[in-house]
């Protein structure tokens, strides 16, 4: 994978937050999340507070308000099935606005809503702020399984390469002049997925083979050796640490 390679959340930039060794924000995060994922729903209060965290690192990281809340749509499911828990759920009823919703219902979409979007809200910021390659080798850092590692790596670069066989096929269809205009162009679709399937089966056979042929023995060579500092980690660690504060004070209030 090189290393111009990058994501479609990724944005470039110099911030002190794009400058964090990889491993280190992987764990801010992971904490991060544990610690909203633990505070108790009704401390509303404080998830206001992690939200003016979460603002105050993408201040840091230069993320621009916009960029970051179009990438928070792919929560828009979690958010459908939070609207529809208070005409669901059972219990003690409560009327608003003339509609009679349960009480356990609102408390449960409201802390699907809180620690859903925080939590996508923080894996955007990770994922704007860090290359690709460089979340495959902080999770190698961090000590995950190995082969874990591997099948990400292989499953993101092999996905950018059926992409971009996709887009070719489909600019020779288009060049034979096929339009999927309904159910009978279903057929040469088919095909096309079926002719995609053969291609990338053996392209995949191909790679293995080339792989095997240069030394590959079931684990992949550290190339560039990820260390961080003492400042760093504790640079990192200043929104889990800060978010913590907030949790004890939601239980303990």
């Amino acid at each position: 994978m090189g290393a111009g390679h990058a994501h479609r959340l990724y944005r470039h930039g110099h911030s002190p937050v794009h400058a964090l060794p990889p491993h280190t924000k992987l764990a801010a995060v992971f904490c991060f999340v544990v610690v909203v994922v633990s505070t108790p729903r009704e401390a509303m209060w404080a998830f206001g507070l992690y939200a003016v965290l979460l603002g105050a690192v993408a201040y840091a990281s230069r993320v621009p308000l916009p960029f970051l809340l179009k990438r928070l749509l792919i929560e828009v499911p979690f958010v459908a099935f939070a609207v529809l828990m208070p005409f669901v759920a059972e219990g003690e009823r409560i009327d608003v606005l003339g509609m009679s919703l349960s009480v356990n219902g609102l408390w449960g979409a409201w802390n699907v809503l809180a620690k859903g979007t925080l939590g996508v809200a923080a894996s955007v910021l990770l994922a704007s702020t860090t290359e690709l390659r460089a979340l495959l080798l902080g999770l190698q850092r961090l000590k995950l399984p190995p082969l874990l590692v591997q099948i990400a790596s292989f499953m993101i670069r092999y996905g950018d390469v059926i992409t971009d066989e996709m887009r070719r096929m489909k600019i020779a269809r288009e060049s034979r002049g096929f339009e999927a205009r309904g159910v009978r162009q279903w057929g040469v679709l088919a095909k096309s997925a079926g002719a995609l399937f053969i291609r990338s089966y053996e392209r995949g056979e191909r790679v293995h083979l080339a792989m095997v042929s240069r030394g590959y023995a079931g684990s992949m060579p550290v190339i560039d050796e990820v260390t961080a500092s003492r400042a760093q980690w504790t640079y990192a660690f200043a929104l889990p640490a800060a978010a913590l504060v907030v949790c004890l004070l939601g239980w303990t209030l």
